[in-house]
């Protein structure tokens, strides 16, 4: 097929400018799935033996043996087994049918309401119509569709709402720990009404309205009959959330089929409620959804280059060239560069304990110094936009964001990097200087030396690591790197209440992408003191930069509503941020990597296919994205 063009600049859909009518709680405390395998992924626990869901008789046991035209195949999402299907716990290592966020997964469970990124609204599912709040905004109101209904048969009640948050607060699990200081109580009025009370300051205001709302968006709605199952057989708060819940009950459209430690496959519930036409009228076009578990990238692009392999949610390094020079059926959502949309800001700290990296002139020098075009080139292949396209700020490069602050205001702060001449100046200025000719600057008389450090095996983050490294040297800072295994460095980096150790000097980390509550969200776990200290530090800010102007700020955007406050807020923090330089975005990255073979399947979301509403490259998972399973048609029907 040939490759699809369209227009990029109106890729760039303005968010809505108060985010006001939803928001994203906390990250909760298992991390992010990484773009680039560990070598080694990690699992606590898994299935001795390989999980069939009881299938009718005409149904393939083996799923060695799937219909290829009935199954829809994904790369990137899955590392090593499955180890449970509960939806209380955040360690199921469950990437297809797991993931409670801004953009939640909904294959298997779902939320009264789907976040899109691309136009900054929610869309009702098993809500039934906009939510509201009240006039003191403090208390939301919803309605579910009296058509939805469990897998059991039963319906989706308020009850359910109402006892799956109790539950998360009971059992202290990462949803109720993140957001149990800002959700007062979530109530059932009548079989199909709920109420969601804030927790109030006091001046009797709720203390975060936009993490209120984002839990309606983020959160599942869990079966009330299903969890007094669980708790039966729980003793305690760590048996409820270990639980693999081989036994649970969803509501979504597919449900575990298969799992071992090779492949992972969901089944479509052919009884599923949403066909009805008050949701999208018919079934999704996959009968099963699979997941080859991949030992590591290159293994994952040698499959989506034989059409083993529908939709990559993973770095493939050079992605232009499958269809430029190898003439595939592939593409990206955008057709040329960057090819994906921007969202993220992977970010490198700096451990402000480490000798001289308390000062303002050695931080922002490095930073200054660092090839910014080099990495986007080479780590990222050009799969981000450049400094010059987004200048820096706290901001992701979408339209929406970037309308967000005054950029003009921050002008004489922004860098676009590789000012060599321009880093020496403003240490030189500082006194910081080479003093006994060995060719390094020295602080005080002690020389300044750094070690930069990032997982090992994720392979664009160490590209990165490795410029900023040449940066270093040649302003005068040494700077050598370090890549311990991700097992090690994700237990350093996130003890926030330990003093970062030798060879964490300067460390890659990542920022929130896309959601409800953006960019606030991501500010806070950039810049808020909130989390200095903190045991398990799985939020950001994990260099301990403290200021309390910033605090102040991060503190009050989520009570304003006024859009003029509001940029007045986000520009003084970016003014705030590029002056302190406590870390530095080395590149954008993408929410999820969205890159499909059409040779099976087609009509997958793609920039500017006149979609209403616009279907975002979020894999056909998560939030407004599973939109997309619903409209794939076979290439050869």
């Amino acid at each position: 097929m040939s490759k699809k063009w369209y227009v990029l600049a109106s890729l760039l859909i303005v968010l809505s400018m108060l985010l006001g009518a939803c928001g994203t709680p906390p990250a909760a405390t298992e991390a992010p799935k990484p773009t680039e395998a560990p070598v080694e992924p990690v699992v606590t626990e898994a299935p001795a033996e390989p999980v069939a869901t009881e299938a009718p008789a005409e149904e393939p046991v083996d799923a060695n043996s799937l219909p290829r035209n009935e199954t829809l195949y994904f790369n990137g999402q899955q590392w090593g087994p499955v180890v449970g299907w509960n939806p209380y716990s955040s360690s199921n290592n469950n990437g297809l049918a797991i993931a409670q966020q801004d953009n939640a997964r909904v294959t298997m469970f779902e939320t009264p309401y789907l976040y899109n990124m691309l136009d900054g609204k929610v869309y009702p599912l098993l809500a039934d119509g906009d939510y509201a709040w009240n006039d003191a905004q403090t208390e939301i109101t919803f309605k579910l569709k009296a058509v939805a209904h469990w897998s059991d048969g039963t319906p989706v009640t308020a009850d359910d709402v109402a006892y799956t948050w109790a539950s998360h607060v009971k059992y202290n699990t990462s949803t109720g720990s993140g957001n149990k200081d800002y959700i007062e109580t979530i109530e059932a009025v009548d079989a199909q009404t709920v109420v969601v009370k804030a927790k109030l300051d006091a001046d009797g205001k709720a203390v975060n309205p936009l993490i209120v709302a984002a839990y309606l968006s983020s959160n599942y709605v869990i079966q009330k009959a299903w969890t007094e199952t669980l708790e039966a057989r729980s003793a305690d708060a760590t048996a409820f959330t270990a639980d693999p819940a081989e036994d649970v009950v969803w509501s979504g459209p597919y449900y575990k089929f298969f799992t071992d430690d090779t492949k992972v496959v969901m089944i479509r519930d052919e009884k599923y409620w949403g066909q009805d036409a008050s949701m999208w009228g018919k079934l999704p076009a996959p009968k099963y959804l699979a997941h080859v578990i991949f030992k590591d990238n290159a293994a994952g692009t040698t499959a989506l280059q034989a059409g083993e392999v529908d939709v990559s949610q993973q770095f493939n390094s050079n992605v232009n060239d499958l269809w430029m020079k190898d003439n595939l059926p592939i593409s990206t959502y955008l057709p040329e560069a960057p090819y994906q949309i921007g969202a993220s800001l992977p970010t490198a700290f700096f451990n402000l304990k480490s000798y001289g990296l308390d000062q303002v002139a050695v931080r922002k020098a490095i930073a200054m110094a660092v090839d910014y075009p080099t990495i986007i080139a080479n780590a990222m292949t050009n799969q981000s936009a450049t400094f010059d396209q987004a200048p820096r700020s706290l901001m992701n490069p979408t339209a929406g964001e970037q309308a967000l602050y005054d950029a003009t205001a921050v002008a004489d702060l922004q860098w676009a990097g590789n000012d060599i001449e321009g880093a020496k100046a403003l240490l030189d200025e500082a006194g910081i200087v080479d003093t006994d000719n060995d060719g390094w600057r020295e602080y005080n008389g002690q020389k300044l030396s750094y070690i930069a450090t990032c997982p090992n095996g994720w392979s664009d983050w160490q590209a990165a690591i490795e410029v900023v490294a040449a940066a270093g040297k040649e302003i005068g800072i040494d700077i050598t790197t370090n890549y311990p295994e991700w097992s090690v460095y994700q237990t350093v980096v996130t003890k926030s209440d330990a003093p970062l150790p030798e060879g964490y000097d300067i460390f890659m980390m990542w920022s929130d992408g896309a959601g409800p509550t953006q960019p606030w969200s991501r500010i806070r776990k950039m810049m808020s003191s909130e989390f200095v200290g903190m045991a398990s530090n799985w939020n950001g800010n994990w260099g301990q930069y403290s200021n309390p102007a910033a605090d102040e700020l991060i503190k009050a955007i989520p009570t304003e509503s006024d859009p003029a406050k509001l940029k007045e807020m986000y520009t003084e923090l970016v003014k705030i941020y590029l002056t302190d330089v406590p870390s530095f975005t080395l590149m954008y990255r993408p929410q999820s990597f969205h890159t499909v073979n059409e040779s099976v399947w087609t009509n997958f979301p793609h920039g500017e296919d006149g979609t209403n509403p616009p279907v975002p490259p979020l894999d056909l998972t998560d939030g407004w994205s599973i939109a997309g399973l619903y409209n794939l048609v076979l290439v050869n029907p």
